[in-house]
C-alpha cells in the first residue's frame, strides 16, 4: 500500500479497517492473558495467551498477526495492565516470562505464514501449524527463563507443566477456527 492509497477515501477506510483489526486482536490477547493460573513452583503461569496468539496468527496472517503482537507488547511496555494477572511495564518483559512474550511475535508470524499457505483448512494441518507455533514460543521462553532458574530446572518449570494444556488449547482452537472464520467472513474480514 502506498501513501497515495492511504490518502484516498478507499485507502483511509482500508487503513481504519486494519487498525481496528489489529486493536481488536490485541484486546483479544489482553483478555486471554487475564485467564491466568499461577503455579506455586514456577514463575510462569498457565494462561490463555498462547491460544489467543496462535488463533490471531492463523486468522490474521503473518504481517497482520505480527503487528497485532507488536501492538500488544507495546501496550504492556508502556505500563498498561495487559499481561497475565493484569501486570504491565517493561520490567515484566525483562522478567522470567519475557522470552515467552517475545516468542509470541515469532509464533504469530510463523503460524500466520503457514495459514497463508492454507494450513488452516484441515484440522491436522492446523494442529501441526499450532504445534510449530508453540515450539517457537518455547524456544524463546525457555532460553530466557533459563537465565532465571538455570538450565537444570528450566524444563521442569517452563515446559513440562504446560504440554498437556497446550495440546488442549490447540484442540480448542481447531474446534473454534471454522466458527470464527464464518463470523469474520460475515464482516468481510479476511487475511
Amino acid at each position: 500500500m502506498t501513501v497515495a492509497d492511504l490518502l484516498c477515501p478507499v485507502g483511509k477506510r482500508r487503513l481504519m479497517y486494519e487498525i481496528a483489526l489489529i486493536i481488536g486482536g490485541s484486546i483479544f490477547i489482553v483478555l486471554s492473558a487475564q485467564i491466568a493460573v499461577p503455579l506455586p513452583f514456577s514463575p510462569v503461569p498457565i494462561t490463555g495467551q498462547t491460544l489467543a496468539v496462535l488463533l490471531v496468527g492463523m486468522l490474521f496472517g503473518s504481517w497482520r498477526g505480527t503487528i497485532t503482537l507488536l501492538t500488544y507488547l507495546s501496550e504492556g511496555m508502556i505500563g498498561l495492565p495487559v499481561f497475565a494477572g493484569g501486570s504491565g511495564g517493561i520490567v515484566h518483559l525483562l522478567g522470567p516470562t519475557g522470552g515467552y512474550l517475545f516468542g509470541f511475535i515469532a509464533a504469530a508470524f510463523v503460524t500466520g505464514s503457514l495459514s497463508e499457505r492454507r494450513w488452516d483448512r484441515k484440522p491436522q494441518m492446523v494442529f501441526f501449524a499450532m504445534l510449530i507455533g508453540n515450539a517457537i514460543m518455547y524456544i524463546f521462553g525457555l532460553s530466557w527463563l533459563s537465565h532465571f532458574v538455570g538450565y537444570k530446572r528450566v524444563f521442569a518449570l517452563g515446559l513440562y507443566p504446560f504440554i498437556s494444556g497446550d495440546i488442549l488449547k490447540i484442540c480448542v482452537a481447531i474446534t473454534l477456527l471454522p466458527t470464527i472464520w464464518k463470523i469474520l467472513s460475515k464482516f468481510g474480514i479476511s487475511k
